[in-house]
């Protein structure tokens, strides 16, 4: 190249310097006609302007200084435009088609201004050929740098997409609460990724009834929002108000198509809610939003979004894959979480409404009950208790566990509840009850065979007989109850009782079939406390049995007298959280009842002593004040003395009880089944125990050990 062009060149950079600014305006308005997506933002603009101008500057001091191109590097300002557009997800070939441009205009306005210098044409060529070799050589080695930052840049997003995507999948599910789930979301779309996220749920997936305005099938319910930025408010929805957004809106539009979409938004802001308190208002300083519809297994559930301001690099479509698969992920988590929720509370209303209602009237011990739902993912179980009267003043107490969880587990136990109760009405023994009740469930398995489930419980069942003060009980794998001996001063301080667990064989559980139950007996004194209970309470992770056994017996030892009290401070003690299984409590304090309220006459197999039955009937009534009672209880006594004496076995005892019923008593040593008849007309028998029948309020008979006994209740007068 001839001297005097290098010469040239130098001169030409001089010269062209002080238009440096216009230069570079002028190539990025020609970027900007050719390339309108490149530059999209102000603040990109602004930055692409400060490139231009670093540029044109290090060009020419290239040319003026006869700078080593391969030794020059690429200006910052150009470097971070690059890793500006790798955010913003514009292809490389476009920002470099960007690139080739703008020094290709700038060679160009170059020529223009040699031209302007010379007329000497040779020295403009060979300036030129210099000219156009040096900034070839500078574009090669401009692009390599600002290609190695973009795709650093992308490398980097895309790690950070990685994380966001394998930070959904730990962050997003971990409980089966629909609100929290959509916290969860929320809380994962903010973590880096957009500026604020908002999920509604429609109404109509909530199970809601109400949904107003109109019950509109597009009624929604906000569940969650988050924002990262103080700067940029979300829509601000009260927790239980129903909204909807106007219709032919982005949102709406989503809603309906179930299609998510990319949205960049005018200057006016994202439109907001309608609701019967929330005015249409736009969002500030939103600048893109990602709408995106959360659909589980065929069904739209609500709506998710995300925005980011207008300072921030937009969404594309690589953002709007990554946000569809975190909102897909955690639409499957919601409406998970919202089926377990509907069946969950089905399955409690079911249970609640199986369990006793109320306190069953008796008295024969003072009982108070808890039942308490798991807060396991497993959901509610099959625990239930009972209290049913017997005759005699009698009492069964029942506490039992269906192996399993969720609606199926509580209509098992309703329909054991209701078998206990059936096989309670004949009055069979502890152990008898439970080896019928054990025929159910085999039963129950097979059924369940063909649909490939399976039928297993535990129970105990226990009776308690105020006159006697024993307890009979027989177990079906079932634990034990507690018996706390009545409260005993305990000298300078409080009160204190034995407690212990009665020594009785548990039995198999219910469903294994031919193996036997035992009933045990033992005698309780008169304010004792039993306590029944399923393994919910003293079995839970970080305590072993045992040791929740002994804050059991540490409770009943030194607790309160009131079984209302003993089952709040029991509860207190073993569950300070909420159980992972279902609980079942159930504390009874027994009463006694008064010898004076219990008249006893043994008989002669001797149909002679039906009159003197008779006498001791109507004396002790008269001693009662029950006059009133004593024509009907005569009768009744002469039927059932005359049956035993006569079909019966000796010994023949009669036994009138007075509690809140009077209660007439038979027994005899015979098993012969007593049966009601309907007499004809010329029959001289079988009309006694139609007579009883009718004179009582409730009759019956049952079977132990030595014998039977026929039992009839008569209610009492008003005001005895």
């Amino acid at each position: 190249m001839r001297p005097d062009a290098e010469e040239f060149l130098c001169r030409l950079a001089r010269e062209f310097r002080p238009r440096v600014e216009q230069s570079a305006d002028g190539l990025l308005q020609v970027v900007r006609g050719e390339l309108p997506e490149l530059l999209g933002h102000e603040d990109l603009e602004a930055l692409a302007l400060e490139e231009g101008v670093s540029h044109v500057s290090t060009f020419l001091d290239v040319l003026e200084r006869r700078l080593d191109v391969t030794e020059v590097e690429a200006p910052e300002v150009a470097l971070e435009v690059g890793r500006q557009l790798a955010r913003r997800g514009v292809s490389i070939s476009d920002s470099l088609r960007a690139y080739r441009l703008g020094h290709l205009l700038l060679l160009q306005q170059l020529q223009e201004e040699a031209a302007r210098l010379s007329d000497d044409w040779e020295l403009i060529n060979a300036a030129t050929t210099r000219l156009v070799s040096t900034a070839f050589e500078y574009v090669d080695r401009a692009s390599e740098q600002i290609v190695a930052v973009y795709q650093e840049e992308r490398d980097l997003l895309l790690q950070r997409r990685l994380i966001l995507a394998n930070e959904a999948g730990k962050r997003i599910g971990t409980t089966l609460d629909t609100v929290r789930t959509a916290e969860e979301l929320a809380e994962v779309g903010t973590d880096g990724f957009a500026d604020a996220v908002t999920v509604d749920l429609l109404c109509s997936v909530l199970h809601e009834d109400d949904g107003r305005p109109g019950r509109d099938a597009s009624g929604l319910r906000r569940l969650a929002e988050r924002s990262a930025l103080d700067g940029l408010p979300v829509f601000a929805v009260g927790a239980d108000e129903v909204f909807a957004y106007p219709v032919g809106s982005e949102p709406a539009r989503a809603l309906a198509t179930g299609q998510a979409l990319l949205h960049h938004m005018p200057a006016a802001g994202a439109p907001a809610p309608q609701g019967p308190r929330t005015p249409p208002a736009p969002v500030p300083d939103v600048g893109s939003l990602l709408l995106l519809p959360l659909r589980a297994r065929g069904t739209t559930l609500g709506l998710t979004q995300f925005f980011r301001r207008r300072s921030a690099p937009p969404f594309d479509e690589d953002d709007l894959l990554l946000a569809q698969e975190i909102a897909d992920r955690a639409a499957v988590f919601i409406d998970n979480a919202r089926r377990y929720t509907h069946e969950r509370d089905t399955a409690l209303t079911l249970q609640r409404s199986l369990l006793p209602q109320g306190t069953v009237r008796q008295s024969a011990v003072e009982a108070a009950s808890r039942y308490l739902p798991s807060g396991a993912h497993a959901g509610v179980g099959g625990d239930w208790y009972d209290v049913i009267p017997l005759s005699g003043a009698r009492v069964a107490l029942v506490v039992g566990d269906v192996v399993g969880h969720g609606i199926h587990a509580a209509a098992t136990m309703g329909r054991l509840r209701t078998a206990v109760r059936a096989f309670a009405d004949i009055d069979l023994m502890p152990d008898e009850l439970l080896t019928h009740l054990d025929d159910v469930v085999i039963r129950l398995g097979r059924e369940e065979e063909l649909h490939d489930g399976e039928t297993s419980a535990t129970c105990l069942y226990a009776v308690y007989d105020p006159v006697s003060r024993l307890c009979s009980l027989a177990s079906a794998g079932h634990p034990l109850p507690a018996v706390a001996q009545p409260s005993s001063p305990g000298g300078d301080g409080p009160a204190s009782r034995a407690v212990d667990f009665p020594d009785v064989a548990a039995g198999p559980p219910l469903g294994l079939g031919g193996f036997p139950f035992e009933t045990a007996q033992f005698e309780l004194a008169e304010g004792s406390l039993l306590v029944l209970f399923t393994d919910g309470l003293v079995a839970r992770s970080g305590r072993d049995v045992d040791s929740s056994l002994t804050v059991l017996c540490d409770v009943l030892g030194r607790g309160p007298d009131s079984p209302e009290e003993v089952c709040d401070r029991l509860l207190d003690a073993l569950l300070p959280s909420r159980p992972s299984d279902d609980v079942a409590l159930l504390v009874a304090r027994t009463r006694a009842l008064d010898h004076d309220h219990v008249a006893v006459l043994d008989l002669p197999s001797d149909p002679a002593a039906v009159s003197g039955a008779r006498r001791f009937t109507s004396g002790k009534l008269a001693e009662w004040g029950l006059e009133e009672l004593s024509f009907s209880t005569e009768l009744v006594v002469s039927e059932l003395v005359t049956n035993a004496i006569r079909y019966g076995r000796s010994p023949v005892q009669l036994r009138l009880i007075l509690q809140d019923t009077l209660t007439c008593e038979v027994s005899d040593a015979s098993s012969t089944a007593p049966h009601m008849r309907r007499a004809r007309t010329f029959d001289e028998g079988g009309r006694g125990l139609l007579l009883v029948a009718q004179l009582a309020g409730r009759w019956g008979a049952r079977y132990h050990r030595e014998g039977k006994v026929i039992w009839a209740e008569q209610s009492l007068p008003s005001g005895a």
